[in-house]
């Protein structure tokens, strides 16, 4: 069985993930976090919306509720927002940050990359990593990617930075958002959305309860798994968490060839003044975007 999709039935190569939008409780606890100890800069700000971001490019916009409700155990929607950082480097700074200001941190070796893991102060789950060079990534025989969650080396990260480490200045110029990781009702129906709808190529299967899916072979933009979550339903509207994520196309030729695609697969496509977006099939908002 090949895992890569023909390149003619793809979502376009060249597409990337854009802004993420959460849904939070509190501004000064929320920006205390995301500019004060992630060191995103607070690109725009009002009473019920934050939007941070790295040089300008906005990449977490934040809309603020102080009414909302914990997300129930067992729902659909956020797993993580993956931050993907340029170098090794910039990961080790922001990895010396969190150990002198004392964050409880999870922590991994993917194979094709090396992350941390942490929840912002609503519980929303965030990953921040940075990529192995992509000619180390390694194949199975019948093409899918080699990944997995192996203890992080964290003291070998560590040794990238000088004796006495520079002062940490901020997330880097060429963060971007890397991957998003959803929580879904089951694998099956997000591989036929994702993959079948949307284009997606699939790059991992075998991995207990996920599922792994990307563009132009990257080793993943979407993660999809049913850890916490199998059988389940949307969180209420209530909720803190996922608003909405974006897809970002190359040209406007790109995003027609997808539009096409999800009209063949009758997805409805809903245009309002942020142009077209669809929902999956656990609500969660998609925005297509060319930018």
């Amino acid at each position: 069985m090949t895992y890569i999709n023909d390149s003619t039935a793809s979502i376009d190569a060249a597409l990337r993930l854009g802004t993420v939008t959460l849904a939070v409780r509190d501004a000064a606890r929320s920006t205390a976090f995301y500019r004060d100890l992630l060191g995103l800069q607070l690109l725009e700000e009002a009473e019920d919306r934050l939007v941070f971001g790295v040089a300008g490019r906005s990449l977490i916009e934040l809309l603020v509720d102080a009414s909302l409700q914990p997300r129930p155990r067992g729902s659909t929607g956020l797993y993580h927002v993956a931050i993907l950082l340029p170098t090794r480097f910039d990961l080790a700074q922001i990895l010396h940050r969190f150990a002198e200001a004392r964050i409880p941190l999870g922590a991994s070796d993917h194979n094709v990359s090396e992350a941390l893991y942490l929840d912002d102060p609503d519980g929303n789950g965030l990953e921040i990593y940075c990529d192995r060079p992509r000619e180390e990534w390694r194949y199975h025989g019948d093409g899918a990617i080699v990944m997995g969650s192996e203890r992080l080396d964290a003291a070998g990260v560590l040794a990238e930075l000088p004796a006495l480490p520079p002062t940490f200045a901020g997330m880097p110029d060429g963060t971007t958002i890397g991957h998003m990781h959803l929580k879904v009702g089951d694998l099956a129906t997000a591989e036929a959305f994702y993959h079948g709808a949307l284009g997606f190529d699939v790059m991992l299967r075998a991995y207990q309860g996920a599922l792994f899916m990307s563009a132009g072979g990257y080793h993943h933009h979407l993660g999809v798994n049913i850890w916490e979550s199998r059988d389940g339903s949307p969180p209420p509207a209530e909720s803190v968490g996922l608003r909405s994520f974006t897809l970002v196309f190359p040209n406007e030729t790109a995003r027609e060839a997808t539009l096409a695609r999800l009209s063949a697969h009758e997805i409805a496509v809903h245009v309002d003044a942020d142009g077209p977006a669809v929902f999956d099939p656990w609500g969660n908002r998609i925005l297509l975007r060319v930018i």
